[in-house]
């Protein structure tokens, strides 16, 4: 083919190939146990795949309305009111979208102009940055506190701007298994009140938190729901991340906005997927059974580590669980993964990835959203280090 002749400014000069492509490719590289990526390495329910069948039989293969199918806006907004005590309005407030990344890249896309700043806080997961400078927006970075990655309200505080337009939260985080506190969503209300900020709050692991915790999401706090977008993700909730699905609550002057940017850039969401949801979701055992399944899967984990020399920091949510090395190597994260997953046969995550500068933390971050014998072979080769 032949070769573009003209000038090429890159949006993003430093951004190159996502960690989980790379990981991912080099465990299929070399037949090792991917305990990267975060996907289960087991199917979905059977009546979940029965039901996207239906769907696809039955003729609803057109576009679904902009906003999503308003019986499963409906589900949605039930569960919320259910859960977290916060009404939202399916017609107006309720938005499906093609994947939770998606959403938040919208989100962002809608709020941000040209130097306006918003605040994230790192490790940060990889889509926030770009996404912002994309928009031409500018990241303010706060650095979590080690080993709990913990926030210091202080530095978030001094960090508001008259710039400051949005603020990513995300819990349970990625990449570092913790979990926001009442006190810590009390505090970012208390924070935020009397400014424009808006929150932009990640929250597609909502049913995974761990020992006897309950989800502290923006939701349950009407000054917190009042400006912000609340983002959330079937693929996590029902072990389908290859669909892509997800969606977005916010109030009606937010949503709004949101959909003027949504209905240019995507406008409708897969309509078969969205009816076999609506259904599925008549049943919320199937997500709130969540947290005491991979909980249980954590603990599995964990046992099998317990000979190591990898120390365990911390998992209160999500599907994953941080390793610390020190007592191994002084070698970067970064070239440890690499050579865990050529030499030993097991992929991780390198953390340090998620941040602008090394943080001087060795700390690996492995999935447990896999098969009981998938997390013993991968602990028995951890057990060998």
């Amino acid at each position: 083919m032949p070769q573009f002749s003209g000038r090429i400014v890159s949006k993003l000069p430093h951004v190159g190939t996502t960690i989980f492509t790379i990981m991912s490719r080099l465990a299929a590289e070399h037949n090792a146990i991917n305990l990267s990526q975060g996907y289960p390495d087991f199917d979905c329910a059977k009546e979940l795949r029965d039901l996207v069948t239906k769907y696809v039989n039955s003729g609803l293969n057109q576009y679904p309305p902009m906003a999503g199918v308003m019986r499963l806006r409906e589900r949605i907004a039930e569960k919320c009111e259910a859960l977290y005590g916060q009404s939202y309005d399916p017609e107006h407030e309720v938005t499906v979208v093609p994947g939770a990344t998606y959403g938040i890249f919208n989100a962002v896309a809608t709020l941000v102009r040209p130097g306006d700043e918003v605040i994230l806080f790192e490790p940060t997961y990889d889509c926030y940055g770009p996404a912002v400078e994309v928009a031409g927006g500018v990241p303010v970075y706060i650095r979590l506190n080690y080993p709990d990655y913990s926030i210091d309200w202080t530095e978030v505080q001094r960090a508001i701007t008259p710039r400051t337009r949005a603020l990513i939260v995300n819990t349970p985080n990625n990449p570092t298994a913790s979990v926001l506190s009442g006190e810590d969503m009390r505090m970012l209300d208390g924070i935020l009140r009397g400014t424009d900020v808006v929150v932009i709050s990640d929250e597609v692991y909502e049913h995974i938190v761990f020992d006897g915790h309950r989800h502290e999401g923006a939701a349950r706090y009407p000054g917190l729901a009042e400006r912000s977008f609340i983002v959330s993700s079937f693929g996590k909730t029902y072990s389908v991340t290859g669909w892509k699905m997800g969606y977005v609550l916010g109030p009606r002057e937010l949503m709004n906005e949101f959909r003027k940017v949504h209905q240019f850039n995507v406008f409708v969401t897969n309509g078969p997927l969205q009816y076999a949801f609506a259904e599925y979701m008549e049943k919320p055992e199937a997500y709130l059974s969540l947290a005491a399944f991979y909980q249980r899967k954590r603990d599995f984990f964990l046992e099998g580590i317990k000979g190591s020399r990898f120390k365990p920091l911390p998992s209160r949510g999500t599907f994953f669980q941080n390793l610390c090395y020190d007592a191994i190597s002084d070698e970067k994260d970064t070239d440890l993964a690499i050579r865990l997953t050529t030499e030993r046969g097991v992929a991780s995550i390198p953390v340090s990835v998620f941040y602008r500068e090394p943080p001087g933390h060795r700390v690996l971050r492995f999935c447990f959203a896999k098969s009981e014998e998938t997390l013993a072979r991968g602990a028995e080769i951890l057990c060998r280090i």
